[in-house]
């Protein structure tokens, strides 16, 4: 592997972080907040020590460079990223323990929203500001963020696919143009203008800049870290309307957004995951508003709350209006079966991802016509295209490993604690699918404070895995990836 060349990315990782600080500090210094100015201001100085210490240790790196450590350098990144990112909570006292501060910043990053916090308004604006930027920068990816503004890569150099692809969501990610610079750079200027976007029409329905900016950066990263106790209820119904469609605008894989730039209009609505998607939404909110409408004053009450509920979960924001834990069984049903099945590939939501579903239903189709017509060959389609048997075996591959960790989380977790089937269970789809809030005793009304260090630790390698789509850390602690290449 090429160790020299990864520790110079990691170190840029690092370099960037410690720029993202400096508007947290800012904040913090505007409200006259100085411990965690101080704590900013420090944890700084550590990110530049470490990054200058990489930048010396990896002089003279060589440009070869694998899929592998692609891999490996993602997963370091990430957990080094979020191991820094943490320390301002523990350096001011807001989160004197380091693995509850750590779970906060996993879960920033990851956009989940699962938070350990029990009364969030006591926070400072300087370390809130933080806590939300973390889903907008996590969102997109870092590395992401990187491969567009540092000139990494030299001619016929193809690491930079190997970056995008290990942290990117989706089965199957590609290039929007020739270069992956200029890809990382189009997907960053379409997720910015979006941001942007909402923070605008949030400010035209009278929310504070501070309040507008932080709940911007929780829709645009799908993260969901509110900054009220309540999370968006307190807010106007036309404050969560504009939540609502963004957060449904960002589950939406970017590639659309790049062909709707380009006037392709007919390839957008020939995407077979984005109907799929849209169909998923309107059809739950159908239901579900059928199935609480006598809980509300009025139907159109009961389908406002639905429609944010069903945005809230499918793009794994976990910001709510509502306690949905308290709703029927039907509707918490279908919550759940969203809650598998998530956003768009490609997009800032977490999740199985709709396309993986369309793959495996396909998949399951053809395995039937195959029993019934051994003679016959068929292929899978989709938006036209053939997809090939190696795509369909990572599709399967990954399903595997979701189930196998989604089951062995749960079972040690369920052993520390004593909270109930439905609280253990949905903590772990919800952290191992990066959408926050839970049912019952980790539901929007609650958080997961309560849990001990052992089963937040599991939950903290829940969310690094569901974000980072499982693979990347399972390498990174495979045996044979530090075996030294011949």
């Amino acid at each position: 592997m090429n160790f020299k060349l990864m520790g110079r990315i990691i170190a840029y990782i690092l370099a960037i972080e410690a720029v993202f600080m400096v508007p947290a500090e800012f904040v913090a210094l505007y409200f006259h907040e100085y411990p965690a100015a101080k704590a900013l201001t420090l944890t700084m100085v550590i990110l530049l020590t470490a990054v200058g210490a990489l930048f010396l240790a990896t002089r003279g790196t060589s440009r070869k460079f694998h899929a592998k450590d692609g891999l490996v350098c993602v997963g370091v990144g990430w957990i080094l990223l979020s191991a820094f990112g943490a320390l301002p909570f523990v350096i001011s006292g807001e989160i004197p323990n380091y693995i509850d501060a750590l779970f906060e910043t996993v879960s920033g990053f990851t956009t989940t929203g699962a938070s350990i916090l029990t009364d969030v308004e006591a926070m400072s604006h300087g370390l809130l500001y933080w806590r939300s930027f973390t889903h907008w920068v996590g969102g997109m990816g870092v590395l992401v963020f990187m491969l567009a503004i540092v000139p990494l890569s030299g001619r016929n150099s193809g690491f930079t696919l190997h970056l995008l692809r290990a942290e990117s969501p989706g089965p199957n990610v590609g290039k929007i143009v020739p270069r992956m610079r200029e890809t990382a750079e189009i997907l960053y200027i379409i997720y910015i203008v979006l941001t942007v976007l909402d923070v605008v029409l949030l400010l035209a329905g009278g929310m504070p800049v501070f309040d507008a900016v932080c709940t911007a950066f929780g829709t645009a990263g799908t993260g969901g870290f509110g900054i009220r106790g309540d999370s968006i209820a307190s807010y106007s119904p036309y404050l969560q309307g504009v939540c609502t469609v963004f957060m449904i605008l960002f589950g939406v894989n970017f590639t659309c957004y790049y062909l709707l730039l380009r006037r392709e209009w007919r390839e957008v609505l020939r995407d077979e995951e984005l109907r799929c998607y849209v169909v998923i939404i309107l059809a739950s909110i159908a239901l579900i508003t059928w199935n609480v409408h006598g809980s509300f004053d009025s139907l159109l009450s009961a389908g406002h709350h639905a429609a944010f509920t069903v945005a809230s979960i499918i793009t794994t924001t976990g910001f709510a209006t509502k306690d949905f834990s308290q709703w029927p069984t039907f509707s918490k049903a279908i919550l759940l079966f969203l809650m598998f099945v998530g956003a768009c590939a490609g997009s800032t939501g977490g999740g199985i991802k709709v396309s993986r579903v369309l793959l495996l239903f396909k998949g399951l189709r053809r395995n039937i016509h195959q029993v019934l017509h051994p003679q016959r060959m068929q292929s899978i389609r989709v938006n036209r295209q053939n997809m090939s048997e190696q795509v369909m075996a990572n599709t399967n591959a990954y399903l595997s490993a979701y189930v196998v960790i989604l089951i062995l989380s749960f079972l040690v977790i369920s052993l520390e604690s004593d909270f109930s089937f439905e609280s253990n269970f949905s903590a772990v789809m919800c952290t191992f699918n990066n959408i926050g809030p839970g049912l019952d005793q980790v539901g929007p009304a609650s958080n997961f404070h309560a849990y001990g260090v052992l089963s937040k630790l599991v939950l903290i390698g829940d969310m690094l895995l569901g974000r980072l789509e499982i693979f990347p850390i399972l390498v990174l602690f495979s045996k044979s990836t530090w075996r030294r290449l011949k």
